[in-house]
């Protein structure tokens, strides 16, 4: 069995590599790596992402010579590389494609589904994500941020625009839009806290969430959005998700309502966010996901009170990337030997 494997600065192509050889194939396993950008610095490599995560698997070189060892691939691993429609339709033999990230904006997707084969994908981050979103409640909640951004600007700040809203977390019920893997541990951290979850997915089966011993109340989206304290954003950008939170739904929101965004920046309308925070119409926001990064200097969201920004760092630790390989290692495997998977994006039945 062949394995074509891409690294890239985040990701070593030998991990990716080991990776490989220890998938549960029953073949004798001919690993080929290639590398995508692998020689930059963290930093210059994070123009490589905003451009696939902008303009997806066709905004970006591929790596040379790729094309060519595809044509009796069986296995495509990557980690942020393209997986572009010219990649796959010269790979005639490929049988599964695995990307060690969470986002999907690296592969052509329909592409793959066209030529019927799968796509399985890792979120290597979920954890750190899951946990960051609990915090950014609190910190939104309760301003810690901003009580710190006063002290450090020489002042002792102690009343703040959602004063009239404030109380413990266990008091609000939180919102979940979307019940991926990072909504689901959103939720079980919720739990243990106790605060009451509601959320909606159409594409859920309230039965296994009582198998995963989940306390969640499935809702219509209009109920949710009019319902919860504390909406939390954890969809996959589609074209049915781009600027899906608008005006309309920032609209059904309580006054006293909060809006947090760790998933994507455009399955939320920039515009509709800054128009309500604005004019006080819900109490707050909190997000780590920006459209334009990093913030420009004339941002609105700058010169607003009632918001808590982040620098894109939800699922930045020191393990969660490096790991990743092993990840999707685990899942692929999972995958041979059940047949089916949470982490399979596509052609599922």
């Amino acid at each position: 069995m062949k394995i074509v494997v891409v690294g890239d600065a985040l990701v070593a192509s030998s991990d990716l590599e080991k990776a490989a050889q220890e998938l549960n194939v029953n073949e004798e396993v001919q690993v080929e790596k290639f590398e995508w950008y692998s020689d930059l610095s963290k930093e210059a490599f994070q123009e490589k992402i905003l451009a696939i995560e902008k303009g997806g698997s066709e905004a970006v070189e591929i790596p040379a010579g790729i094309c060519e060892a595809l044509v009796d691939a069986d296995i495509l691993l990557v980690h942020i590389a393209p997986v572009s429609k010219k990649m796959i339709a010269s790979a005639k033999k490929l049988r599964l494609i695995g990307a060690s990230r969470g986002g999907m904006e690296n592969v052509a997707v329909e592409a793959a589904t066209e030529r019927k084969i799968p796509v399985i994908h890792v979120i290597r981050n979920a954890e750190p994500v899951a946990d960051f979103t609990v915090a950014l409640m609190y910190a939104e909640t309760r301003n810690i941020a901003r009580a710190h951004l006063s002290i450090k600007n020489g002042r002792w700040d102690k009343g703040f625009s959602n004063d009239a809203y404030k109380t413990t977390l266990a008091k609000h019920t939180v919102g979940l839009i979307g019940l991926g893997y990072i909504g689901k541990l959103v939720a079980k951290r919720l739990n243990g806290l106790g605060v009451k979850v509601i959320a909606y997915d159409p594409f859920i089966d309230p039965k296994k969430l009582v198998d995963e011993r989940l306390d969640i109340e499935l809702k219509g989206l209009h109920e949710v959005f009019r319902e919860a304290d504390i909406i939390s954003l954890h969809m996959r950008v589609t074209k049915e998700t781009t600027n899906m939170i608008n005006a309309e739904l920032i609209g059904m929101m309580k006054p006293s309502a909060y809006l947090i965004n760790t998933a994507r920046a455009a399955v939320l309308d920039e515009s509709a966010l800054i128009n309500a925070l604005e004019a006080k119409q819900i109490a707050g926001a909190a997000i780590d996901v920006f459209w334009e990064e990093p913030i420009p200097s004339h941002s609105p969201l700058l010169t607003l009170d009632n918001i808590t920004l982040t620098t894109h760092i939800a699922g930045d630790t020191i393990d969660a990337i490096p790991h990743s390989p092993y990840l999707l290692r685990d899942v692929i495997n999972d995958y041979f030997e059940k047949g089916v998977s949470d982490m399979q994006v596509n052609l599922k039945s």
